[in-house]
């Protein structure tokens, strides 16, 4: 009960902050982004000079005995899919949110966005393998559910907070290990490829798709490329300032929240701080090339800033390009 009571009123707190945002700023920033995936038909109209001859009815010219166009119209409705990693690794947070929290408020901030433009709005929460799936639909109560959903999924809010540290950096090569658990299995280990093949068997019309994650994975790259073949994925990388540096705090025992791995390691060398700041930075650019190279707009989000000015970047450079 206590637990279901938190997650309301983060909930409505996510909904407050939120719904001005998208009232002032979001909404018209996505409907100029995101400008529909084709065009449908409207009526027929008798032809004027300068029309495309193709789009002579020729049935109806025939019929009325004088020329007749087909007139369409653009399909402005959207299928908006967030696919969410909702591995461990996401409760972790040094600061006021976890990347969990953050990425329900994205999350938020997009759904609320598109339910202004009555657009639809889905979820699948993921892992390992597809944790849940809410088929896409529109209304302001279907997106609360998805924020809901997102913040609840396992109960792992109000519990102790792990960190990912070992999952950016392979620490082994700096500090002898103290403890060790057992290594990292293919039934713990996230997989993007997993949620990005369940997208493209359950979503048949093209969609916007935001992978929104840590990205703390292998071998996913083949699996997004043909995933934005068939939609538009755009990949969102939450992310927490403590992932790419860490303050001088003597001895400190680091936990992978997904394999179980326990070490100690000394954060007051420096050695081990220019060697961990030097690999999250690699890690990152990498991350940047990568979607870049295959077409994929990229998006990063620390969990101490605000989410609000990333997104409307990415709006606005999105708007230019589609312009040029």
């Amino acid at each position: 009960m206590i637990l279901t009571r938190n997650i309301i009123q983060r909930v409505r707190q996510i909904q407050i902050r939120t719904g001005r945002q998208v009232a002032d700023v979001l909404a018209g920033e996505y409907v100029s982004t995101f400008k529909g995936t084709g065009v449908e038909f409207d009526e027929v109209r008798p032809y004027i000079p300068g029309d495309d001859v193709r789009t002579i009815d020729w049935n109806v010219s025939a019929r009325i005995g004088q020329p007749y166009v087909k007139r369409y119209v653009e399909e402005r409705q959207l299928t908006v899919m967030l696919l969410i990693d909702v591995s461990a690794s996401q409760d972790f947070g040094s600061g006021h949110r976890t990347k969990r929290e953050t990425a329900a408020e994205l999350c938020a901030l997009l759904a609320f966005s598109a339910i202004e433009n009555d657009d639809k709005v889905g979820l699948t929460l993921f892992h390992a393998g597809i944790e849940k799936y809410i088929p896409p639909r529109k209304g302001q109560k279907h997106a609360l559910r998805v924020i809901h959903e997102i913040l609840a999924h396992r109960g792992n809010l109000g519990h102790e907070q792990p960190s990912s540290y070992n999952r950016i950096l392979d620490l082994r090569s700096l500090l002898p290990q103290k403890r060790r658990r057992s290594p990292r299995t293919a039934q713990q280990a996230t997989s993007i490829s997993t949620a990005l093949e369940f997208l493209m068997r359950s979503t048949k019309r093209r969609s916007v798709c935001f992978v929104v994650s840590d990205f703390f994975d292998q071998n996913y790259e083949h699996t997004i490329r043909s995933a934005n073949r068939k939609h538009d994925v755009i990949a969102v990388q939450i992310s927490d300032k403590r992932e790419s540096y860490l303050p001088s705090v003597g001895m400190i025992t680091l936990t992978d929240p997904e394999t179980g791995d326990i070490n100690v390691y000394d954060t007051s060398s420096r050695h081990f701080q220019k060697t961990f700041e030097a690999l999250a930075k690699q890690r990152n650019t990498k991350l940047a090339q990568q979607f870049r190279s295959s077409g994929i707009d990229f998006i990063q989000i620390a969990t101490s800033e605000s989410v609000v000015d990333p997104l409307i970047k990415f709006f606005r450079g999105r708007d230019r390009r589609s312009r040029q």
